[in-house]
């Protein structure tokens, strides 16, 4: 049988990391296997959805490596891939269900709901729908539709017994019925919800693997009991642990998580960034750490998922990304580093700014961060360390000596380049006698205020004459 999950995010915008990771997990499970990955739009609640969202989850996707080989935009041959445009779906399978026994009609309003309500959080405990209509008869359920009266198709739970299933992650799975509500499956506007449509869904796409966060482990049970009333075949469970901050709160993106493109346009490689979500919640059999797309899908094993939630740590993260921007050209570093330039300083020369770029390549863990790294390239202030200062003082003669040298040769140069800047420090050495710390990092605390940096012939040419000289009035 070959295998088939899917991704189903609802339409609401950004996707967060912890969806993402959802996606990922799902991708890696069907491909090592060669199977078939499914992007389900899942927009039964439509006061969320937004426009273009769509469009925004297969260019996420996209940038992330991950296939769809069946979607909405894509088709395929058990679409539509949109739970809006399977409405007359759902109708024939309630219909059918609640013929079968396995649902009915509700018609309790929401003011007798909220009133079931309050008496729970009076008795302090957990609410849940008394069945009040469950045994309407036929004769009263055609008279209250007849006279408008709005309704919702509820799930027929079971009161007595367990229902039981098997979690790739967290083991035997058993729940009691009777702490099972009656959930809705049909809301009085006619569309589903997501516990009704998931199900339908999964079983007409073929979908083997069901892949989602672990707060759907105590609902899996009135699935399956759909499943059973049908007699569908369920599917393979992989419940994945929580994402948590580093308060050990739920990442959530309605409590401002980041998402994949906050991530994205901050400079972060998306293969990366993938490479980091993966190890969220599961470790290979190795210490390998980074990984290629291809060599995640050879290496995963969904029974190597972790059970307790996962820290979402941007230091580890960072460490992570720092190996994908030592891989990038210089175009790709250019990309995602000079927009946040252009941001911060306006307009600058090109040619100045890829070496600037290029000399902090190893210094960066995402784009972003070039701003930060190179201030003293465009700041005018010059401010010189306690610990910098204390250098200086060790041995005022012999700095006095190299920086007097160094001013007169570099104020003479005129061809200004790398090359020439690296010649002229080497023969201020040999005409003061000075070499080694003495020698260059004199002239970098001179010319930078700073004690350390990139290769110092690079940042005296990056800061340039004027401004070297300007410093070195300041010492």
């Amino acid at each position: 049988m070959k295998i088939r999950t899917r991704f189903a995010p609802s339409p609401t915008g950004y996707m967060h990391v912890g969806n993402l990771r959802s996606a990922i997990f799902g991708y890696l499970v069907c491909k090592k296997e060669n199977g078939d990955f499914i992007l389900r739009i899942e927009d039964t609640d439509q006061t969320r959805t937004v426009p273009g969202a769509t469009e925004f989850i297969y260019n996420t996707l996209k940038l992330c490596g991950l296939e769809i080989d069946e979607g909405p935009l894509n088709g395929g041959d058990y679409g539509p891939y949109i739970q809006s445009e399977r409405l007359h779906i759902y109708d024939k399978y309630a219909k059918e269900l609640v013929e079968k026994g396995g649902a009915y009609h509700c018609f309790c309003g929401e003011d007798r709901l909220e009133e079931l309500r309050k008496e729970a959080e009076l008795k302090k405990v957990p609410f849940l729908y008394d069945g009040h209509c469950r045994n309407l008869s036929k004769e009263e359920i055609n008279e209250k539709i007849k006279n408008g009266e709005k309704f919702v198709i509820r799930q027929k739970i079971p009161k007595e017994g367990t229902t039981e299933y098997e979690d790739v992650v967290y083991g035997h799975m058993s729940f009691q019925n009777n702490l099972l509500e009656d959930q809705v499956l049909i809301k009085s506007d006619r569309y589903p919800t997501y516990n009704f449509a998931n199900v339908i869904d999964d079983h007409l796409m073929d979908i083997t693997h069901v892949i989602r966060g672990n707060e759907y482990l105590t609902a899996t049970p009135k699935y399956n009991l759909l499943y059973d009333a049908f007699g569908f075949e369920k599917p393979t469970y992989i419940h994945l642990p929580w994402v948590v901050d580093e308060n050990h709160k739920k990442l959530s993106k309605r409590h401002g998580a980041a998402s994949f493109m906050d991530l994205y346009e901050a400079g972060y490689v998306p293969q990366g960034v993938v490479n980091y979500l993966t190890l969220l919640g599961w470790s290979p059999e190795t210490t390998q750490e980074i990984f290629s797309l291809e060599e995640l899908i050879q290496a995963f094993d969904p029974h190597r998922i972790n059970k307790s939630p996962a820290v979402f740590d941007i230091k580890k993260l960072n460490w992570v990304n720092a190996h994908y921007i030592k891989k990038l050209s210089l175009d790709e570093l250019y990309v995602i580093t000079y927009p946040h330039l252009v941001r911060e300083y306006g307009e600058i020369d090109e040619e100045w700014s890829k070496h600037l770029i290029s000399i902090y390549q190893n210094h960066i863990h995402y784009g972003k961060e070039i701003v930060d790294v190179t201030k003293i390239f465009f700041t005018k202030e010059y401010n010189i360390s306690d610990e910098a200062e204390e250098f200086l003082n060790e041995d005022k003669e012999t700095v006095k000596k190299v920086l007097n040298q160094f001013e007169t040769d570099i104020n003479d140069l005129s061809d200004w380049s790398v090359e020439k800047i690296t010649e002229l420090i080497k023969e201020v050495g040999k005409k003061v006698e000075v070499k080694g710390k003495m020698l260059f990092m004199t002239i970098r605390i001179a010319v930078s205020g700073e004690m350390h940096g990139p290769e110092l012939p690079d940042t005296i040419y990056l800061l340039g004459k004027e401004k070297v000289l300007e410093n070195l009035k300041k010492i």
